[in-house]
């Protein structure tokens, strides 16, 4: 079997993945155009998991969800990813081979909230006499509560996955429920076109995804693993510059 086909039937025997794709360039008819380089990785060691780490990586002309759709059309399981509308067929209620669940990444949320609650930023441009944006009171707590539940995380990684669940249970699912009722008392309170409103929206309207590591030990609050698989890109991109055809890509 080609080594290909052998990280593919290794990753894709995972029963959770972590899910990205990004940007590359590609040679066209006088100009490059942009291609998308998707992956799938398999990590088990955060829940004490003893198969080696993989990732498996997958070219695409362009970013139509019937990429990731025929990626993963053999596979079921827990798929961690951002909130790329692509992947909503494979969330699909009576999806074959079985369901897939979705995780939401902690990391992409945060970062919304961060945005808005950047106070060193803030204090930068002030010392410099440049514009800044407004810092929001409410970005800065929605941070902390955020952090508050990586505290915990960082306690328990590497542990077996029973033992992560049972923590998370008791010290974590206090912490979303309080979190849920706070975003939805501060949404109320907010114009619908406010940033602030985007960023608690972004949680809200994926609060199964973002709850779903209170049921599963397996899971990671982020999707950092796939972000770190791609990485590779952009760092190869000053050495190589673009793909010189689809076949090369």
């Amino acid at each position: 079997m080609p080594l290909y086909g052998l990280i593919e039937a290794h990753v894709l025997a995972a029963e959770r993945l972590h899910g990205d794709d990004t940007t590359v360039p590609v040679m066209a008819k006088g100009k490059t155009d942009t291609a998308r380089l998707w992956t799938y990785v398999r990590d088990d060691r955060p829940f004490a998991g003893s198969d080696p780490p993989a990732a498996l990586f997958n070219y695409s002309r362009d970013r139509r969800g019937e990429h990731p759709q025929a990626h993963l059309a053999s596979w079921s399981g827990i798929l961690q990813a951002d909130a790329y509308g692509g992947y909503n067929e494979l969330y699909a209620e009576g999806s074959q081979p079985g369901p897939i669940l979705e995780a939401g990444c902690f990391a992409h949320a945060r970062r919304k909230f961060f945005e808005l609650a950047d106070v060193a930023a803030a204090a930068r441009h002030r010392s410099r006499n440049e514009r800044t944006d407004m810092i929001y009171p409410i970005a800065l707590e929605a941070v902390q509560r955020i952090d508050a539940l990586f505290d915990i995380e960082r306690g328990i990684n590497g542990k077996p996955a029973a033992e992560r669940l049972a923590i998370r249970q008791e010290l974590s699912a206090p912490l979303m429920a309080e979190l849920h009722s706070w975003l939805t008392d501060q949404l109320a309170r907010l114009s619908r076109n406010h940033d602030l409103a985007k960023a608690i929206n972004y949680m809200l309207r994926r609060w199964d995804a973002f709850t779903r590591f209170l049921d599963d030990g397996r899971i990671c609050l982020t999707n950092n693993a796939a972000e770190r698989a791609l990485r590779c890109v952009p760092v190869g991109r000053k050495a190589w510059l673009f793909c010189g055809s689809d076949r090369g890509g």
